[in-house]
């Protein structure tokens, strides 16, 4: 690795010049602190100020302080960088700092609103039974070799991630797939990562709390194809209205992939079942585990994905015929006595919870209901929870309303909100229990052989935050206990 010294001498300074001693903005950077203290980036956040806590990491052994407000200048002793974009700069030093790991590696990085965990898990399991030893960064996990890490964020900070592409490296793995949130986009988490694939799958409200408005949040997407160099590859899915905007401005390789129109990789919906899908790409039949049209945009992107990262089309296909989609993506519980089918889903947007619902009631038995136990997040957008509740009375013969994580916010103002979109005449097919588990097992309860009972919004989560305290809480095995 190089030493820190060396790396701080590339360092964009305030005023748009480079570093080229380690003297700067008239501090000396002591080698001898550098080599024993630590660094400290400061910058501000959502809730709190980096800068404030300047005193405390100089206390706590930082001997050099990364900034970008000059007021906080010159307060202790220890040396200070001064720079554009502070966060961003610890992306950049990060990478230095290990030796520009994803430069080493193959990177593959999905974004869109929807479907990048099941596109990220899938093309890993894919790649790995074609001989690679595969990374995956997803929402549900890190792993690589016989590690695996339960994930806190989408996309990690940049210095962890950084550190774990190093590792990836070291332990032999040449090909990373991940998943890129629009928040890492936007805090430049990723901008020292060097993509040789970014893949679109497709764009709807989501995480206004965070953006403010949709342009917002198209245009923090758009930043991760925008930043490709021009020897990478993109793929975007053009049934997408926002697929071709999504690349408009990047210089890498453009390639399309979609179902309902022509595309660089066309593919076509054959049969939609709950037992799994029946598919063409480009001419090619194959049998998938896989449930939801949805899903066949996913698995189509995985295809293309393989063909365009160098595999063979057919070797492709034989892989993915063997894997279901990821951990609460349209998990399936089954109770062959009852006759009763349950759906576990991470469905926590509108567009999401309207495409897994549309699945169940074509592939359901004609006569059968569908019964949707929903919530809404707290602190977050709260424009999406009455579209939420209204989306699944729409599709639903019962839905129960429940407590979904509701963090710092009344749950009970959390369900008045998405009681507010359900329409007159379906309100007497909703029922409220705030107490997440007594949902569930009202929900199973309720259900006749050949019902389906749909679990929304959490999926993956082995918790249930309220308060600060994440509870042990999974939805697949309180509804696994509840219908046998």
């Amino acid at each position: 690795m190089k030493k820190l010294e060396e790396i701080l001498k590339s360092i964009e300074v305030l005023n748009g010049t480079i570093l080229n001693s380690i003297d700067v903005q008239g501090l000396a950077l002591d080698s001898r602190k550098v080599k024993n203290g630590y660094l400290f980036f400061a910058y501000k956040g959502l809730k709190t100020d980096g800068h404030e806590y300047i005193a405390s990491a100089v206390n706590n052994g930082a001997s050099i302080i990364v900034l970008d407000n000059p007021d906080f200048l010159d307060q202790h002793e220890c040396s200070y960088v001064l720079v554009k974009d502070a966060r961003r700069t610890v992306s950049k030093i990060a990478s230095a700092f290990y030796d520009n790991p994803s430069g080493k590696l193959t990177v593959t990085g999905i974004t869109g609103t929807n479907g990048k965990t099941t596109v990220a898990s899938l093309l890993s399991d894919v790649f790995t039974d074609l001989g690679f030893k595969c990374g995956l960064i997803s929402t549900i996990r890190i792993k690589y070799q016989d590690k695996e890490i339960p994930a806190q964020l989408t996309t990690p900070d940049p210095l962890s991630l950084q550190e774990v592409f190093h590792e990836m490296y070291e332990a032999g793995v040449t090909h990373v797939f991940m998943e890129v949130s629009s928040h890492a986009i936007e805090q430049g988490r990723t901008s020292n990562i060097d993509f040789d694939l970014a893949v679109f799958t497709n764009l709807s409200r989501d995480h206004l709390d965070y953006h403010e408005t949709f342009a917002e949040y198209l245009k923090a997407k758009q930043g991760l194809f925008d930043g490709m160099k021009a020897s990478a590859h993109v793929l975007t899915n053009i049934d997408d209205r926002n697929g071709m905007i999504m690349v408009q401005n990047s210089k890498a390789n453009i390639h399309t992939y979609a179902l309902k129109r022509p595309a660089d990789f066309k593919g076509k919906v054959i049969s939609n079942e709950l037992t799994g899908l029946h598919l063409s790409f480009e001419e090619k039949e194959v049998y998938l585990k896989l449930v939801g049209y949805f899903n066949g945009y996913n698995a189509l992107a995985v295809y293309a994905a393989g063909v365009l990262l160098g595999q063979d089309p057919e070797d492709i296909l034989r892989a993915l015929s063997n894997h279901d989609s990821a951990e609460g993506r349209m998990d399936i519980v089954r109770n062959p006595e009852s006759g009763i089918t349950g759906i576990v889903d991470y469905a926590h947007t509108p567009d999401a919870l309207q495409k897994v619902l549309e699945t169940l009631v074509v592939t359901k038995n004609k006569n059968a209901r569908i019964i949707t136990v929903l919530g809404c997040g707290g602190n977050r957008d709260k424009g999406k929870r009455p579209q939420m509740a209204s989306i699944a009375g729409k599709f639903s013969g019962t839905v129960i309303l429940t407590s979904d994580n509701p963090r710092d916010e009344d749950p009970e103002v959390i369900l008045d909100e998405m009681f507010e979109g359900v329409i007159e005449e379906k309100r007497n097919l909703v029922f409220r229990i705030t107490n997440r588990k007594e949902a569930i097992k009202m929900a199973c309860n309720l259900a006749r052989r050949g019902d389906v009972i749909l679990v929304a919004g959490k999926g993956h989560e082995n918790y249930q935050e309220i308060k600060g305290q994440r509870f042990p809480f999974n939805d697949k095995k309180i509804l696994s206990a509840f219908m046998h």
